[in-house]
């Protein structure tokens, strides 16, 4: 029975099939290559500063690296990527600026290469196809040019829900100087002027250090959580329930569960269990900020775990 909460971009194309003959040779971008070395260079090095920190400094590195979680997690991926909410006007400002501070792409570009990602998942039309290694799906895709049936197949997707979202393409034609703004310069210039820290450790703690670990706790969902762990929802697909993506990306580890139910705004049979997205989404409910969740039955879920999980305990802890 076909379930009417699905949309048809969450929907895993069966008819797509991946060329005959040999791979296109992969083009790399050494200008992303060195962008990405001198990044964790600097993380690292900001780790050396962390004990020198204010105590401030290291609440406000909590807040920042929340802030620009939660723009990724309830806003390009659970309500933008899969509409699994809805979000008022303030809200949806607030998330599209917390974006901008996790620095992953425009919300548009962002929300189009996941829908690409779900329907056709480890093909060559998946952005970040974890068939093809643990680096690659981790970081590697961002180091190249994108396989042509991913661009191929973005184009096709249907995007006219973020293109009537005044919010989404505000973002992104600002997006740049958003950047600048809530990734680097906020984090940056908020320590200094209000406690009096340094601008290099506000640059390399709560900037750099912690938008790189940030962007590390997304790709792990792209990485680890379709290679490590158990899969209760559905052993057809490679996604599995990882404990520490869960943690590390606030609640995004229950990844076997959100690829065979990508529709639910909670990503997870449990609720708020370990999953700070969803106890923030409604949290917003209940301030009247975000309405209409989109949830699986008790039942669905049950009959198919019987159906065609891999029999294993299904808990709270991913």
């Amino acid at each position: 029975k076909p379930d009417c909460n699905i949309l048809l971009y969450d929907v895993f194309d069966e008819t797509y099939k991946e060329k005959e003959g040999p791979k296109p040779s992969m083009i790399i971008v050494w200008r992303n290559i060195i962008l990405m070395t001198l990044l964790h260079i600097g993380a690292v090095y900001g780790i050396t500063l962390v004990p020198s920190a204010h105590v401030l400094t290291w609440a406000w590195f909590v807040f920042c690296f929340l802030t620009s979680a939660l723009g990724v997690t309830a806003g390009a991926h659970r309500l933008w990527s899969h509409r699994s909410y809805k979000a008022s006007l303030p809200l949806r400002i607030f998330l599209a600026t917390a974006n901008s501070m996790a620095f992953q792409n425009d919300i548009f570009e962002w929300a189009r290469d996941h829908r690409v990602h779900h329907k056709f998942s480890e093909t060559d039309a998946d952005p970040h196809n974890a068939v093809r290694g643990f680096f690659f799906a981790h970081i590697g895709w961002l180091l190249v040019r994108k396989h042509p049936d991913v661009i191929e197949k973005g184009k096709k997707l249907e995007l006219s829900d973020l293109k009537a979202d005044k919010v989404v393409m505000f973002q992104r034609k600002y997006y740049k100087m958003s950047v600048v703004l809530m990734c680097f310069s906020i984090p940056m210039f908020v320590p200094w002027c209000l406690w009096g820290e340094s601008l290099w450790l506000g640059y390399f703690v709560p900037g750099l250090l912690r938008y790189t670990l940030v962007l590390n706790a997304t790709w792990l969902v792209n990485s680890a959580a379709h290679m490590w762990g158990n899969r209760p929802y559905d052993t057809n697909i490679n996604p599995r329930e990882n404990k520490f993506v869960t943690l590390s990306a606030i609640g995004e580890g229950f990844h076997n569960y959100h690829h065979t139910f990508p529709y639910d705004y909670a990503s997870s049979e449990f609720g708020c269990k370990l999953n700070l997205t969803t106890c923030f989404i409604d949290f917003m409910c209940f301030l009247g900020l975000a309405k209409d969740r989109k949830r699986v039955s008790t039942e669905i879920v049950l009959a198919r775990a019987q159906r065609t999980g891999d029999g294993s305990t299904r808990n709270r802890s991913g």
